[in-house]
Parts: C-alpha cells; sequence; structure tokens
C-alpha cells in the first residue's frame, strides 16, 4: 500500500495529464488504497471481500461501520465504480475522455475526503450535526 502522499502525488499527475480508459483500473484501484488508509488507521485488516463484485465498496462499508459520517463518500466510491465500468465497457467511445477526466477527478475527491477525515474526524457530519465543528472553528 502507498502512502498517502505518494496517492496524492499519482492523482495529481493523473489531473494534470490526460487520463484515459486505461487508467480506470489504476484509478480504481488509488481508491481502494485510500480506503485502506482509513481501515488501518482505525485498527482493521483491510477486507479482501467485494461488494457488488467490487472491493471498493467492500472496503466502505467496512470503514464505515461504526462510523456514520464516514457515509459521505458512499456516492462518490459508487460513482468511482460506475465510471470504471463505462471506462472498461466502451473505451473507445466519444465520452472516454470526459468519463475518465471525471473518475480520475472522484479518485481525487475519495482521497481528500478520507485524508481530511484523519485529520479531523468530524470532518462529513452534516447539518444540525455540524454545528458543533462549525463553532469551534468560531
Amino acid at each position: 500500500m502507498r502512502s498517502l502522499a505518494e496517492i496524492e502525488a499519482r492523482l495529481t499527475e493523473l489531473l494534470e495529464g490526460e487520463p484515459r480508459a486505461a487508467d480506470a483500473g489504476e484509478l480504481l484501484g488509488l481508491g481502494e488504497e485510500v480506503l485502506e488508509h482509513w481501515v488501518s488507521a482505525h485498527g482493521q485488516t483491510p477486507t479482501q471481500e467485494r461488494r457488488e463484485g467490487f472491493r471498493l465498496l467492500a472496503l466502505h462499508r467496512q470503514g464505515a461501520h461504526d462510523e456514520p459520517s464516514f457515509n459521505a463518500c458512499r456516492e462518490s466510491c459508487r460513482e468511482l465504480v460506475y465510471h470504471y465500468n463505462l471506462l472498461v465497457s466502451e473505451p473507445a467511445a466519444a465520452e472516454t475522455p470526459a468519463r475518465a477526466q471525471t473518475m480520475a477527478r472522484l479518485a481525487n475527491h475519495l482521497y481528500l475526503f478520507v485524508a481530511g477525515k484523519l485529520q479531523v474526524r468530524q470532518l462529513g457530519e452534516f447539518c444540525c450535526a455540524s454545528r458543533p465543528l462549525r463553532a469551534q472553528g468560531e
């Protein structure tokens, strides 16, 4: 498992360049590595299981156990899988460059959320629940 700094550097390279359909597997893998960091930071061994055919979704489920605010990144994980499926099933589609860029942005978003949440546990708590977190910063 790469360090979070290495993951960030690779995501930056992909975002500054032009991600391609061929990068879909790597982007999905980067998302998995990010979630492995979250799970490991909480004293667990990252699962090798799959949920709906994807390890990323199983890792998210494992990471969200007893941590409801972690569900804030659930849709990012699902979107990452969705764009992976699009890129793998239609690599020559006209939309491929935009889909690959979107996938890279989603992987980066997941990285930013998890890296931030590792530093500020309350990150991702919404609505009324976020009021105490905002009040601390005032």
